[in-house]
């Protein structure tokens, strides 16, 4: 690579630089998967670049642009955006006809007298189909590569001749409580927690009561010694495919390497330093049990938003973990007057503000009404919530808004007492105060930025001029016109 990367960042603050638009993007055309090579302003490949001797043709019209977004809610969101091509003299009609959907796309940028090997990586992702906003136009939907994650986790059944013959083999994943087990053989009192080893059975019970089985964790099952009297629930130490882990991040890596329908992800597909970061500051157990079809991604996001996290890529491709914290982690980024297109900030959003956050944790995955076993009181009362609550309050902050304490119930599969009444207390911190979303277009020095960077954000307006602390929400790069829209929360 001749251009380095502080030659990259002047480069793209150079108005008289000829900036050009590489898209490499994956097709499956009459029942072939090919790839086509288009650009905006046309570009060919030397001899010794890969791929060699290859034309980009000048298909594109207009800018690139991605919209990236970080949820106070942690919902996961795939970025979007398009690529708008001309097809005026109509030769791209068949394109239509051609299967766009989930195919990979690459999009790399640079200047066109440079080698191909100098062009930037800006953005890895599928397409989501295909589209014509007018005759003379065909547009290309753009998704990260979080649409690789939109698939069933798993459809693997239990077979056979039994009764259960066509349900989906159950998933437990950290330590799930209560969990109604599949029966995969009547007659032999057989049960089954996991598609693949375990951890632990920690406790079986037959109507609340303990009863003793015999365990196969190797193969996620059970065998009851005689027919049951009743409902059979049991309390599990899940997935066990090397080591057993309880953690969101651990949990989140097994699920995309080795579930799902479509293509799996690998390391390299994942931001191993962001995830590592997250483990560190993200220790709280959980428990997920499946034991119906379930998302991949809703999985993913029901352990991240567990703890305010939401599941996102990386313009490149690259897995992470994001999560809104104030004050947010890292040095922050100063974002002054100067570093604003016509120096014009405006205010975006005003959020509301919230006196209280309720939630729910050590979900009771089989609620049972009315037990008529000899257990304790206090045990039938638990199994008849499905689950246990914490709620954290500001009465001042009530008080001053004139709003009742009654918060909506936000559950969480979070296990322990300490760690939801710890989330609990870092979510309303957030809230209880006003938040003001910022939103400006910024120069080239700012593409930088990713969701969740502190920044300092100073302004003559809206009582920033001393500068406050804010946190990255929103991003729309705009690589043509050599400027990217960034959102602050403060």
């Amino acid at each position: 690579m001749a251009i380095s990367d502080l030659e990259y960042t002047n480069w793209l603050s150079t108005p008289s630089a000829f900036r050009c638009v590489l898209v490499e993007a994956s097709v499956n055309s009459g029942g072939s998967e090919v790839v086509r090579y288009m650009s905006n302003v046309g570009y060919v490949t030397g001899a010794s670049d890969s791929p060699a001797n290859t034309p980009y043709r000048a298909l594109i019209k207009g800018s690139i642009k991605l919209t990236e977004t970080l949820s106070l809610e942690s919902n996961a969101t795939l970025s979007y955006g398009d690529i708008e091509l001309d097809n005026t003299d109509g030769t791209l009609d068949s394109w239509i006809e051609d299967v766009w959907d989930n195919r990979n796309v690459s999009v790399f940028f640079g200047d066109m007298r440079w080698a191909r090997s100098d062009f930037r990586l800006i953005f890895k992702g599928t397409f989501s189909g295909v589209s014509s906003k007018g005759r003379e136009r065909i547009n290309l939907i753009l998704r990260d590569s979080l649409q690789r994650l939109n698939t069933p986790i798993s459809d693997v059944k239990l077979g056979g001749s039994s009764t259960n013959k066509d349900r989906l083999i159950p998933l437990t994943f950290g330590e799930c409580h209560n969990v109604s087990p599949l029966l995969t053989s009547a007659a032999g009192h057989e049960y089954q927690v996991h598609n693949g080893a375990v951890e632990d059975v920690i406790e079986v019970r037959d109507n609340g009561a303990p009863i003793t089985v015999t365990k196969s964790l190797g193969a996620g099952k059970f065998t009851l010694a005689a027919s049951p009297v009743g409902t059979i629930t049991a309390s599990v130490q899940g997935s066990k495919p090397s080591t057993y882990s309880n953690q969101i991040g651990e949990l989140i890596k097994l699920l995309v390497k080795s579930y799902g329908t479509s293509e799996k992800l690998t390391d390299s597909d994942i931001d191993l330093t962001n995830f590592s970061d997250f483990a560190a500051a993200n220790t709280a157990p959980v428990g997920l049990y499946l034991p119906d079809r379930t998302n991949l991604l809703d999985a993913c996001q029901q352990l991240a938003g567990s703890v305010g996290a939401q599941v996102t890529m990386s313009r490149i491709g690259k897995l992470q973990l994001k999560r809104i914290d104030f004050p947010p982690a890292g040095t922050p980024r100063l974002i002054s007057r100067s570093d604003i297109a016509e120096h014009k900030l405006e205010v975006d959003s005003v959020l509301d503000v919230v006196p209280a956050i309720r939630l729910g944790y050590c979900k009771n995955y089989t609620v049972e009404n009315n037990l008529q076993t000899v257990i304790p009181e206090e045990h039938k009362s638990l199994y008849e919530q499905e689950w246990l609550t914490t709620t954290k309050s500001d009465s001042t902050v009530a008080t001053k808004y004139k709003m009742l304490v009654e918060p909506v119930q936000k559950d969480t599969l979070l296990l322990t007492t300490a760690t939801a009444d710890t989330e609990a207390q870092r979510r309303l911190d957030i809230v209880k105060q006003q938040r003001t979303v910022y939103k400006m277009v910024c120069f080239t020095w700012m593409f930088e930025l990713a969701l969740g960077d502190a920044v300092t954000l100073k302004y003559p307006r809206f009582g920033l001029d001393s500068g406050e602390l804010g946190v990255v929400v929103g991003l729309e790069p705009d690589w043509m016109n050599a400027r990217i829209t960034v959102k602050v929360m403060v």
